[in-house]
């Protein structure tokens, strides 16, 4: 069944009416859908709906609502990923991976060991960014869309850290305090938490001790060392079986 995102504000009456050109596209002409047929559609903000397609035209479909309930694949806990930004076409993995995961939003890092050829109008990468999270967030069947935010250099994101619950920050020589006992330490759970990455080569430990004293917990991901492209996901998938599953 095809899922597609529409803003609320789109739903009047018992009614949906889509008007982005590639859902059109994608409902008429690639999954060659009709009147009758039943679209999966989130609002983006609280609630799925099941609707039946009622017409189709060249620059809108309408679609009637036959349930509407609250999202059900949801994380009840927000997780905002600071990733060191990576070379080539690693990011585009963490995204897609960490968006089937739960993540809430991401924050590309600018690091000292950051080690990036085109720095040029970055904007266009977050961009590109996005729609890697937004086709990957419809294949998995989540409700919200995470965010890919703008970058931002690890001293601004220092400052956001009191806006969290807990910030973990992964740290290859950290060996006896895991994200397990972090977690434990908590007397209730947290329902905000920063996850910090660093880039190929990790954080200097002039970065890991600004971090440290800026609030962050620094912890252990096991035993081996992960690749950046690696450690992301883990650290979000053992924040999940902790907390979630």
């Amino acid at each position: 069944m095809a899922r597609l995102f529409v803003d609320r504000e789109m739903f009047r009456d018992g009614f949906v009416t889509i008007t982005d050109k590639g859902d059109i596209h994608h409902i008429a002409r690639v999954l060659r859908l009709n009147t009758g047929d039943i679209l999966e559609i989130s609002d983006k903000t609280k609630y799925e709906y099941h609707c039946e397609i009622t017409s189709l035209m060249a620059d809108r479909i309408e679609a009637r609502v036959l349930s509407k309930e609250a999202f059900s694949c949801e994380p009840q806990i927000q997780v905002t990923l600071f990733q060191g930004i990576p070379k080539a076409g690693k990011m585009e993995g963490i995204v897609q991976k960490c968006t089937e995961l739960g993540i809430h939003e991401i924050v590309p890092l600018w690091t000292e060991r950051t080690v990036v050829a085109d720095k040029g109008n970055f904007a266009r990468k977050i961009d590109r960014w996005q729609k890697v999270a937004d086709e990957a967030v419809k294949q998995c069947r989540r409700g919200k869309i995470p965010s890919v935010m703008k970058d931002c250099s690890l001293f601004d994101a220092a400052g956001s850290f009191s806006a969290y619950d807990l910030v973990m920050l992964a740290y290859e020589k950290e060996e006896g305090f895991t994200v397990k006992t972090c977690l434990e330490s908590f007397a209730e759970k947290p329902e905000k938490i920063a996850l910090v990455i660093g880039p190929e080569g990790g954080f200097s430990e002039k970065e890991v001790n600004f971090l440290v004293q800026s609030g962050a917990e620094s912890v252990s991901l096991g035993k081996t060392i992960l690749r950046t492209e690696t450690a992301g996901p883990a650290m979000l998938a053992m924040v999940f079986y902790a907390l979630e599953l």
